[in-house]
């Protein structure tokens, strides 16, 4: 601390050190003279050391001045206890609405099993048929995640391309995030669901992550629709690399207030590049995936923006503490962020709606994109495999032929069960 000396009583300039262990000050009354003013100033450190300023011609300005006595906190109580509300302006919610989200998705699943009824559709016998019976899985060679069936998919509401597109059931783009094809796969989904989207629910509420959750898996079905035409796709997917996008825009958006900004950012790109990385594998719908990322991250610039921490410490401090006054809410950048992104993701859900409805193919356009989704090694193939079979029934007896092998083989169809012959071609030529 420094005076100066040369001054009156009356007129003085004080320097205010921080203070390893502040301590409430005494009663403004207590400060009756220019020193002992000086004694009192010097002790006197705020709990929330933000932007304190002080004034030189006259003394302390009111921004460094002691509380009134009525603010000090009773004798035993800590003084961050009294002000937690300045210290943490940022309200905790608490989570509620992600594990719905993972029961509703188990439930969906068993329900699909039960539809599935294993043993009245699959002429190859059912895995766990014994104990699970009407709800026991399709064998691992037609389906490796423990499943049902992709009829049975396509009944509950899978992503067809050829359905949205001649019978208008765009609501598929929607219903397909809420399915999955086996055991692993939405045992993998609702693991990655808790771990991410609990933590945003906390920092966000319901409402803000619930849109984000939905409005990102119909972007990354979207987008699988407008490359990927054949088969059926489920999965939550989408849904998850929208929160994983929407983590990282939250950062940018939100730089100002993370301590540990590089760190947080880098530990977001390896994840989010890992999991990518994944979906160049064959029978992965990677292009979900991007979709559904580059989705979240323009929502996350929309829902996940938060206001100044000195616009809040403003309207949140104590009687006593005077901050610099902040006049917006947010920051210029993210205005721009925020008008950007929202006009992006209008302009992209319009058009590629559009183009679905009309039955475009985005491969057309883009030669070098179907390498996103797959990338074609020694060890797997990566083009779609037209299979076509020839079938005849004599009585209870079928006999099938694949037109791409020439295999052949007979099944015996007992009256009471019907047998999915797609599934029995799709056996028949692997």
């Amino acid at each position: 601390m420094a005076t100066n000396n040369n001054k009156t009583p009356n007129d003085f300039e004080i320097t205010v050190m921080s203070s390893p262990r502040p301590r409430p000050p005494p009663p403004l009354e207590a400060a009756s003279s220019p020193a002992e003013t000086e004694s009192t100033s010097s002790t006197t450190t705020a709990t929330a050391t933000r932007r304190t300023s002080v004034s030189s011609q006259g003394g302390a300005s009111s921004s460094s001045s002691p509380r009134p006595a009525s603010t000090a906190p009773p004798r035993g109580i800590p003084e961050t206890a009294m002000y937690s509300d300045f210290l943490s302006p940022f309200k905790r919610h608490f989570p509620w609405m992600v594990p719905g989200f993972v029961v509703a998705n188990i439930v969906l699943f068993v329900i699909t099993m039960y539809e599935n009824n294993c043993p009245q559709t699959s002429a190859t016998g059912c895995l766990g048929a014994k104990f699970l019976g009407r709800f026991s899985f399709l064998p691992l060679k037609d389906n490796p995640l423990l499943g049902p069936s992709s009829p049975a998919l396509d009944k509950m509401g899978a992503l067809t391309v050829a359905k949205v597109v001649t019978q208008h059931q765009v609501w598929r783009l929607l219903t397909c995030i809420w399915l999955h094809g086996g055991v692993f796969h939405v045992l993998a989904n609702m693991l990655s669901l808790l771990f991410i989207g609990i933590r945003l629910e906390q920092e966000f509420g319901f409402v803000r992550i619930g849109f984000l959750y939905v409005l990102s898996g119909f972007g990354g079905s979207l987008t699988s629709a407008l490359f990927i035409q054949e088969g059926i796709s489920v999965g939550a997917s989408g849904a998850l690399f929208g929160l994983l996008g929407a983590m990282l825009s939250e950062l940018f958006t939100n730089w100002t207030i993370y301590a540990n900004k590089l760190a947080a950012l880098l530990t977001l790109i390896v994840i989010i590049s890992i999991n990518l990385a994944v979906g160049i594998l064959p029978k992965v719908d990677n292009f979900a995936h991007i979709g559904g990322f580059v989705s979240g991250f323009l929502l996350g610039f929309v829902l996940l923006i938060r206001p100044q921490f000195g616009w809040i410490s403003q309207k949140k401090a104590p009687p006593g503490y005077m901050i610099n006054c902040v006049k917006s809410k947010h920051k210029p950048y993210q205005y721009v962020f925020w008008v950007i992104s929202l006009i992006l993701l209008i302009a992209g859900y319009t058009v590629g709606l559009i183009l679905l409805l009309r039955g475009g193919n985005l491969n057309n356009h883009c030669s070098w994109c179907r390498y996103l989704s797959c990338v074609p090694t020694p060890w797997w193939n990566c083009k779609a495999q037209q299979l076509y079979c020839q079938s005849s029934q004599m009585g209870s007896q079928l006999n099938m032929t694949c037109t791409s092998n020439g295999k052949s083989k007979a099944y015996t169809m007992p009256g009471d069960k019907q047998f999915d012959l797609q599934q029995l071609c799709a056996q028949l030529c692997s």
